[in-house]
C-alpha cells in the first residue's frame, strides 16, 4: 500500500516540528503508523497475543524501511511507528483492570500530535510512544 501513497509523500511542502524552527529542510513529509507497545520483542515479558503482536511487530519493520527508502533524494519523509498509550475502546475494555495510563481518544490523539509536532529528521526509523519514549523494537 505505501507505494501507492509514496508519490503523495512527495508532494509535502510544510514544515514540521524542529524543521520550522531551523529551516534544515523545507520540504518534509510525514508518514506515522500506528502501531503498539506489545510489538516490542524487547519489552515482551508477557507473551500471548500472538497474531496482534506478530502484526505491529511486521508493521514496524516495514515503517523502519519505508524510513530508508523514503530518506533517499532531496524530498525527505519522516517515517515513524507511534504507540498511542492504551486507549478506552471496545478493543482494550476487557484488559483496563491491569492499565495504570488509560486515555481518551482526545487524550492520546493531543499527545500524538505533540509527538508529531516535535518531529525531525533524525526521528525517522524510530518506534515512539505518545509520550516519546523511544521503544526498542
Amino acid at each position: 500500500m505505501a507505494k501507492h501513497f509514496a508519490s503523495l509523500l512527495n508532494k509535502g511542502h510544510g514544515l514540521i516540528g524542529k524543521q520550522s524552527e531551523d529551516k534544515k529542510n523545507q520540504h518534509v513529509s510525514v508518514l506515522i503508523n500506528m502501531s503498539a507497545k506489545v510489538a516490542s520483542i524487547t519489552d515482551n515479558a508477557l507473551g500471548g497475543w500472538y497474531s496482534y503482536r506478530m502484526s505491529k511487530a511486521a508493521l514496524n519493520m516495514a515503517t523502519k524501511n519505508l524510513s530508508i527508502e523514503l530518506g533517499r533524494g532531496q524530498k525527505k519523509t519522516v517515517c515513524i511507528a507511534l504507540h498511542p498509550g492504551t486507549v478506552d475502546t471496545d478493543l482494550s475494555r476487557p484488559y483496563h483492570k491491569n492499565v495504570t495510563n488509560l486515555f481518551t481518544v482526545e487524550k492520546s490523539v493531543g499527545y500524538m500530535m505533540n509527538v508529531i509536532n516535535s518531529l525531525s529528521l533524525e526521528d525517522s526509523g524510530k518506534f515512539l510512544t505518545y509520550d516519546r519514549t523511544v521503544m526498542a523494537f
